[in-house]
């Protein structure tokens, strides 16, 4: 099949690669002409695991190509999918200026009939706006005589995993408005069900809201587990065995129970806010929502207070080594980071802070700038020289099982705040570590740490 990707974000540049792999002929536009010949020439503008291979295979195939030219990536194809950003106004409501942008450029320009699908997260209603737009630029240009059919179509891809959420698919959800559009889409993804027909069909609002509630439930079970972690440390329990004991519950099942520094990344914080200023729009109040929006924040800080707590408020002079900066592994993405409000605030209190991420120390670089007291290493080992304390803020799979004894030699003190709970602390107790974790009971057998004295503060 032919099909035009407008759009070459994360969202649009790993659909259009995969639905290439499968042998569809795939135009993607973008307006960023230095992008787009990055593109051409096999450069991709993010991290993700395979999708350069997948890309640079295609092109030199000539299943996918990129261009500036939205009018030839109209022409060529049956399918339109409308993949651009949606960033947030500051209001929490979603700016849909670039996917209504879009909208008038495709109805100037295509000729014949065409099912135009949205991809972008957008509120309800957006689609049919879509709809409107189109049908009133053609009206513009005196070709009512053009049909075209509109759908929507969400992505449920987790970055540093997109590309196999995208081949193997838990489902595909597709809002349309008549039978004959839901067929063309279930054709156009049958090769991602070849085992079991996963394609779900329902009205365009209902697609719209799928979306946004999908999204938002995840994100209220991680803030319901990361407010009972803190409970949990009132009263001796542990975390950990408290997911064990729910997450074996077929009721609720295991997945995103880890209590943690909170979501964050493109898609959960956004999202959880539009939807609650959606609501908001048509007179709900989703007061749920909005209590998993405040823990996520508050997460962060209560973090920063265990981190303040155990040197008695005295941060001043104190060097710490960070490991991991992107908001989860496997990706470079720093969106809504928890490293980006933890950071600064540490280095605000006066500490010093030598980080390290296997991917993203550029991203971050870019992001936080120069700061007096914050230097990068591309070692994880290096960055630990004379340091206070290890923080561990992303779960990269690197860190799991590092040399503990290693760790030990190079630290000033043998001292770990585990962001993640990626760490026993009874076992890094036995290891001679004191262990700060999330809703886990700190074990401190081991000599008393002295937290009055801080280090010199020097970077090497």
């Amino acid at each position: 099949m032919r099909i035009c990707m407008i759009g070459t974000g994360y969202v649009g540049l790993v659909t259009g690669a995969c639905l290439a792999e499968n042998g569809n002929d795939v135009w993607c536009v973008d307006i960023d002409k230095e992008k787009v010949s990055n593109l051409q020439a096999g450069k991709i503008p993010i991290y993700e695991p395979g999708l350069e291979e997948i890309v640079k295979r295609n092109v030199a195939q000539g299943r996918l190509r990129f261009t500036t030219d939205l009018k030839e990536g109209v022409a060529n194809s049956l399918f339109v999918f409308i993949a651009v950003g949606t960033p947030p106004n500051g209001d929490g409501s979603a700016d849909l200026k670039f996917v209504f942008g879009v909208a008038e450029q495709i109805g100037q320009v295509m000729e014949n009939y065409k099912i135009i699908v949205t991809k972008s997260t957008v509120p309800v209603g957006t689609t049919y706006r879509v709809k409107e737009i189109l049908a009133r630029e053609l009206k513009k240009r005196k070709r009512p005589d053009v049909e075209f059919d509109v759908a929507f179509c969400p992505e449920f891809l987790k970055e540093g995993s997109a590309i196999e959420d995208f081949m193997k698919p838990d489902r595909i959800v597709v809002g349309t408005e008549n039978s004959r559009t839901a067929e063309f889409l279930k054709e156009l993804f049958a090769p991602f069900m070849m085992r079991e027909n996963r394609f779900l069909s329902m009205s365009i609002p209902s697609a719209e809201l799928t979306k946004y509630a999908a999204n938002a439930m995840l994100a209220t079970r991680i803030s319901f587990m990361n407010e009972l972690a803190r409970f949990c440390e009132r009263v001796g329990a542990d975390i950990e065995e408290i997911r064990s004991g729910i997450g074996s519950d077929s009721r609720i099942g295991p997945a995103f129970l880890y209590a943690g520094i909170g979501y964050g990344g493109s898609c959960f914080p956004k999202d959880v806010r539009a939807l609650i200023h959606s609501a908001e729009q048509s007179g709900n109040d989703l007061s749920i929502l909005k209590t998993v929006e405040k823990v996520n924040q508050d997460q962060r800080n209560w973090f920063l207070e265990k981190i303040n707590d155990f040197y008695e408020g005295k941060l001043e002079g104190r060097r710490f080594a960070v490991w991991g900066l992107s908001f989860k592994p496997h990706t470079d993405d720093m969106r809504e980071a928890p490293s980006l409000q933890i950071i600064p605030s540490l280095l605000k209190s006066g500490a010093v802070i030598v980080a390290f991420d296997p991917v993203a120390n550029n991203q971050a670089q870019k992001i936080l700038g120069e700061r007096q007291g914050l230097s990068y290493k591309d070692d994880p080992y290096e960055v630990l020289e004379g340091a206070e304390a290890l923080i561990l803020l992303t779960e990269w799979p690197l860190f799991r099982r590092p040399d503990f004894e290693k760790i030990k030699a190079l630290l000033k003190a043998p001292v770990i705040f585990d962001g993640r709970n990626q760490y026993n602390p009874k076992r890094m107790d036995q290891m001679g570590f004191t262990c700060v974790g999330i809703g886990r009971e700190i074990n401190q057998t081991s000599k008393k740490i002295n937290a009055s004295k801080p280090s010199n503060g020097k970077i090497c």
